[in-house]
C-alpha cells in the first residue's frame, strides 16, 4: 500500500471535559485496536479520555495518509453533526485508551442545554479549522526539516507553561514522514541531526525540547 503526505495534526490540547448532565458510554480499547473504521456509519461523536487516537484516510486508489494524531481531551468523530452518513476516516488506538462515546442525538442535546460545553466544542471546532490552515501553509512554503519539527512541537504539545519538554506518544518514522510529506529516510537523517543538537532524545520514547523551536523560526 502507498502512501502519501497528509497536513493536518492534533491541536493544541485543551482542559478534559465535564460529562455531568450527559449521557455517555465509555469504551477501552487496546493498541493498535480500531475504533472505527472508514466507511462505518457515522451516528456518534467520540472524545479521548485517555490514550492517544490516530486517524487515517485511504484512497481509492489504495494510499493511506495519517490525517491527526490526537492525544486526551480531543473530540473526533464530529462530522456526523454536519450531516456526514459515513466515516470519513479510520480511527487506530495508538496506546490504550478510554474512549467517550456520546450518541448524536444526545450530543445535540447536550450541546443545546449546557452553554458552556458548547462554547467549548465551538473553541475545539475553530481551534481545528485554523491549525488545519496553519498546516497547509506549513506544506507548501517550509522545508521538510521545518515541518518535521514543528509537527514534533505539536505532538508534544509546545507551549504549555509548565513544560519544557514533553513524552511523546509512540510515533514511528513512517507516521511521522506520512505527516510531514515526505520519506521515512528523510525523517531518520533529520531526528538524528535534531538528536544530535540535543533539541531531542530518544531511546525507547521520544522527548522533545522547547529548543527545537530554533528550527522552525530559522530563515
Amino acid at each position: 500500500m502507498s502512501k502519501q503526505r497528509t497536513a493536518a495534526t492534533a491541536p493544541t490540547a485543551p482542559e478534559p471535559v465535564d460529562w455531568t448532565g450527559a449521557g455517555v458510554q465509555r469504551a477501552d480499547y487496546k493498541a493498535a485496536a480500531t475504533i472505527f473504521a472508514q466507511g462505518d456509519p457515522a451516528t456518534s461523536v467520540m472524545y479521548v479520555e485517555q490514550g492517544n487516537v490516530q486517524l487515517s484516510v485511504l484512497s481509492h486508489a489504495g494510499k493511506e495518509a495519517v490525517v491527526a494524531v490526537l492525544d486526551v481531551a480531543h473530540f473526533f468523530g464530529e462530522g456526523c453533526l454536519a450531516g456526514q452518513t459515513l466515516r470519513m476516516a479510520t480511527a487506530t488506538a495508538m496506546t490504550a485508551c478510554t474512549i467517550v462515546i456520546v450518541d448524536k442525538p444526545e450530543m445535540v442535546r447536550h450541546l443545546h442545554a449546557t452553554p458552556a460545553f458548547a462554547d467549548r466544542f465551538l473553541t475545539h471546532m475553530l481551534t481545528r479549522n485554523i491549525r488545519i490552515e496553519e498546516d497547509l501553509i506549513d506544506q507548501l512554503f517550509n522545508s521538510s526539516e521545518k515541518r518535521l519539527a514543528r509537527t514534533l512541537l505539536l505532538l508534544a504539545r509546545y507551549g504549555e507553561p509548565e513544560a519544557t519538554h514533553r513524552t511523546l506518544p509512540r510515533v514511528s518514522q513512517e507516521t511521522l514522514a506520512e505527516m510531514v510529506g515526505t520519506t521515512r529516510s528523510r525523517v531518520n537523517f533529520f531526528m538524528n541531526k535534531f538528536r544530535k543538537l540535543g533539541f531531542i532524545e530518544y531511546n525507547g520514547s521520544l522527548k522533545v525540547h522547547n529548543s527545537l523551536l530554533s528550527v522552525v523560526l530559522r530563515d
